[in-house]
């Protein structure tokens, strides 16, 4: 019973990875995905968190430190679990994977870059709600274009974005109630 529920579980996802990865021709869909899957790359994500510290000042500079503190400890995790789980990259996996030439060859679960985008865009989502309507679009981009590009599972995916998630909203209670009057709006 428990490997037929595995085995339906697993057949859908690879079902819901192909339903994107299929488009990978469209040419405005690669321009999209091949682009915006960098914001959740490492240079991208800790220079934009070093920047944001150095150049900004008051409660932005300390959403920004919360960020690459939740950054830093998110991947903690993600390096562990890509060892622990070492499961195979869908391109590897699964027939007729369109994926870009050159691709990743470490292990697939979790997505250290949905991790990464989702931890670094929770602590200012904490800060300042109405920065959603940029920051949700952009982290779902990055999810999905790690799928669209042949690099990971949906599940991948989640699991990354709960991750980061969940590591964000912890760093951002503690400095919140460390530093209570630096999160204040002046």
């Amino acid at each position: 019973m428990k490997t037929k529920l595995i085995a339906n579980m697993y057949d859908f996802e690879c079902r819901l990875f192909r339903s994107l990865n299929r488009h990978f021709d469209r040419r405005f869909l690669n321009l999209y995905f091949r682009n915006i899957t960098h914001a959740g790359g490492a240079t991208l994500t800790i220079m934009m968190c070093l920047a944001l510290i150095v150049f900004t000042q008051g409660p932005v500079r300390w959403v920004a430190a919360a960020s690459a503190v939740s950054l830093a400890i998110s991947h903690i995790p993600v390096a562990f679990v890509k060892k622990m789980y070492p499961r195979k990259r869908p391109y590897l996996a699964l027939l007729e994977t369109k994926c870009p030439a050159n691709p990743l060859e470490d292990h697939s679960f979790p997505s250290g870059h949905t991790t990464a985008i989702f931890s670094v865009i929770i602590p200012f989502l904490l800060f300042m709600p109405g920065l959603a309507v940029l920051l949700i679009p952009l982290g779902v981009s990055v999810g999905l274009s790690r799928i669209y590009l042949g690099l990971h599972y949906p599940s991948d995916v989640l699991a990354g974005c709960l991750l980061g998630t969940s590591t964000s909203i912890l760093i951002f209670s503690i400095i919140s109630r460390l530093v209570p009057n630096l999160l204040s709006v002046s």
